[in-house]
């Protein structure tokens, strides 16, 4: 079973959707206050994933020097109900990410009637 840290940008309803997952939310773990370098160099240790929607990670971090897989949800809006659209999409990248990797699960853009 992954585990997952859910980054504070994330609602945290998505831990439901995760039920093949140990999940927990960076606000749970007490470190809503660290970067994301600082932030993934603690959850490196405790977990498998880091689970985010801050799509310039890959630009700001140098992923390859972090033990811990990342999957970032590329989305127009942090709402749920929009997330949790792709969220087969993002149960594989969670699956499948690698320490060391980033995956990018890309939102469809909503339709305009």
């Amino acid at each position: 079973m992954r585990r997952v840290l859910l980054d504070e940008n994330l609602p945290r309803k998505l831990r439901r959707e995760l039920t093949d997952c140990v999940v927990r939310t960076v606000q749970e773990e007490g470190w809503g206050s660290f970067k994301n370098g600082a932030l993934l160099s603690r959850a490196q240790t405790n977990f498998d994933v880091f689970l985010s929607a801050d799509s310039h990670l890959k630009d700001q971090q140098n992923v390859a020097r972090f033990d811990i897989g990342i999957v970032v949800i590329r989305t127009v809006s942090l709402r749920f109900r929009v997330i949790v659209r792709a969220i087969d999409e993002i149960r594989a990248a969670v699956a499948r990410v690698r320490p060391c990797e980033l995956i990018e699960v890309e939102m469809p853009r909503p339709r305009r009637l």
